[in-house]
């Protein structure tokens, strides 16, 4: 049994190093890599993930790409065709005219394999642009015109149901910069050659900000935004919610479906940056209990069942958006315990799984980050999370793009086999676009987490990370010989902490990562306890940080 622990450890370790597919490791176990898709000196924020509705191994990254000497803005363009295993790209989107990109990307891959990316215009370019791609993002078009107003990024979506009668039309919304700020759409039928002229969607009485946009069962189009005050920061206090039956043509709208308190302003703990709580929109298409199931995710405080501090909160619809279910508190740590989560962004898998990452300084310092995953299997009754980032980072402003601006979002999507969330850290020195392919295999894909009672082996790490000691709890469901080893993630073994008969039951065991007269043990980093008792064996990583 010594032999197979080491074999599944050396196999995890191999994922740290190189973009591979993950092993079939416990469900419970979260695959992490430390990846950065594209290197490069340039700043890279706010960035996008979508996959090819024709091959799920196409995958499409976008984000705000920049230079300050000399000043030059675009859009990243970074491209997989093997899953994930290997990228390729570019630091500018080609489209002519290049030197009057302004970024701020949507992205979508329509049902064609077509590249669709919108931006904004610098002058006299102001406004919003597409380019398209019939090459994997090789070779762009020049750039079309889909509106001239001063305007906010686009949100895309593509119509990849092919009973939709506008199976394939790519929906583009945004917010117009004029009075009254109202949520505005335009499509394309044919692979973003042309757009239509650009409709308001709504009236609202409060200005609208951060449109998102999604299609549900049947080609419907569902679009969500916030409404906010009158005056900067321009704080969210509502959620409006528009849907179409007729694909973009009209439009029931409920300019409040619900009310949220956003957290937009700056974060005074992690160096002033600026934040939001716009809501981002996902809806279930499987044929599972929950389809047709619409979810919005936002960040917020200071209203039930957020806290004092910023939480990630969700609402649910189960008839189409006709009603809204109350506020869902999706970060599972204790309320009011002065940790920040924010930016969040949701995903729902072909398994019917809601998977929401967000940033969270819970296991660092409060002026850093990591990176979290929380998915739930059950329509959002119940989480399960994960940190999915090897390493933290501390958040800074990026000079001279506004008071605090390190980008306004984070993004997520899924292969068949994998999630792929990806996120910009400034732990190289520059904004950087990280990943962590996260396999279906090892976060329990379909169903309820393992219950610790009722399978024999199952670890529990608690605390973990820790800096002292921990406590290492299994289950035995027949009466045998355990042992309970801890591993370097080279292999090594590094102790064993249990090898003899043990009874039926749950046990508890300590151990000490720094003894009791303060002498450290074992270094700060990544170890693996591995238990096996009559024929199974479990692995779980462990993470020892600074005292």
């Amino acid at each position: 049994m010594k032999t197979f622990c080491i074999f599944i450890l050396l196999v995890f370790f191999s994922t740290f190093s190189i973009a591979q597919n993950n092993p079939g490791i416990q469900s419970f176990l979260l695959f992490e890599e430390n990846y950065r898709l594209h290197p490069s000196d340039v700043t890279q924020t706010e960035v996008f993930i979508v996959n090819s509705p024709l091959d799920q191994n196409i995958l499409f990254t976008s984000c705000n790409t920049l230079t300050f000497i000399p000043f030059f803005i675009s859009e990243g363009i970074y491209v997989s065709v093997d899953g994930g295993n290997n990228w390729h790209g570019n630091d500018t989107c080609i489209g002519a005219p290049i030197p009057f990109h302004g970024g701020d990307p949507g992205i979508v891959i329509d049902k064609n394999g077509t590249f669709i990316i919108t931006r904004l215009g610098r002058s006299p370019f102001v406004g919003l642009y597409s380019h398209y791609s019939n090459d994997n993002g090789m070779t762009w078009s020049s750039q079309k015109v889909i509106s001239t107003d001063d305007l906010e990024r686009a949100s895309l979506e593509s119509d990849a149901n092919p009973s939709s009668p506008y199976y394939g039309r790519t929906y583009a919304a945004w917010v117009k910069f004029a009075f009254p700020f109202p949520v505005m759409l335009s499509y394309t039928d044919n692979g973003a050659q042309s757009w239509t002229m650009p409709h308001p969607i709504n009236n609202p009485a409060n200005r609208s900000a951060g449109g998102d946009i999604t299609i549900g069962p049947d080609g419907k189009v569902y679009v969500c935004w916030a409404g906010v005050t009158e005056s900067s920061p321009f704080k969210e206090i509502l959620v409006g919610f528009a849907s179409s039956l007729n694909w973009g043509v009209d439009w029931n709208v409920t300019e409040n479906a619900f009310d949220v308190n956003g957290i937009t302003g700056i974060l005074e703990n992690k160096a002033n940056i600026r934040v939001n709580g716009l809501p981002n929109i996902a809806v279930d298409l499987t044929d599972g209990p929950r389809h047709g199931w619409i979810y919005i995710v936002s960040g917020q405080k200071d209203l039930a069942p957020a806290g004092f501090d910023p939480d990630i909160i969700l609402n649910r619809s189960e008839d189409g958006g006709l009603t809204w279910s109350a506020g869902i508190r999706v970060n599972q740590d204790v309320v009011n315990n002065g940790k920040t989560q924010y930016f969040p962004s949701i995903h729902v898998d072909k398994f019917g799984a809601i998977n929401i990452i967000f940033y969270d300084d819970r296991n660092t310092s409060p002026d850093s980050a990591g990176v979290f995953l929380a998915r739930s299997t059950d329509g959002g009754d119940s989480w399960s999370e994960w940190e999915i980032s090897d390493h933290n980072f501390k958040p800074l402003p990026i000079g001279g793009l506004g008071q605090g601006y390190q980008g306004d979002n984070i993004d997520i999507t899924s292969t068949d086999s994998h999630l792929w969330p990806v996120w910009m850290d400034n732990s190289t020195g520059t904004y950087q676009v990280w990943t962590s392919p996260v396999s279906f295999s090892v976060i329990n894909a379909v169903g309820e987490p393992t219950d610790p009672q009722t399978e024999s082996g199952i670890i529990k790490i608690y605390p973990n990370p820790f800096t002292h000691k921990t406590k290492i709890g299994y289950q035995i469901l027949e009466r045998g010989i355990v042992s309970l080893k801890v591993y370097n993630v080279f292999g090594v073994e590094i102790t064993e902490i249990l090898n003899e008969m043990t009874s039926q039951g749950y046990h508890e065991v300590d151990f000490e990562g720094v003894r009791e007269n303060g002498i450290q043990s074992l270094k700060s980093g990544l170890y693996f306890c591995c238990l096996t008792s009559n024929g199974l064996s479990d692995t779980k990583r462990m993470i020892i940080i600074d005292h």
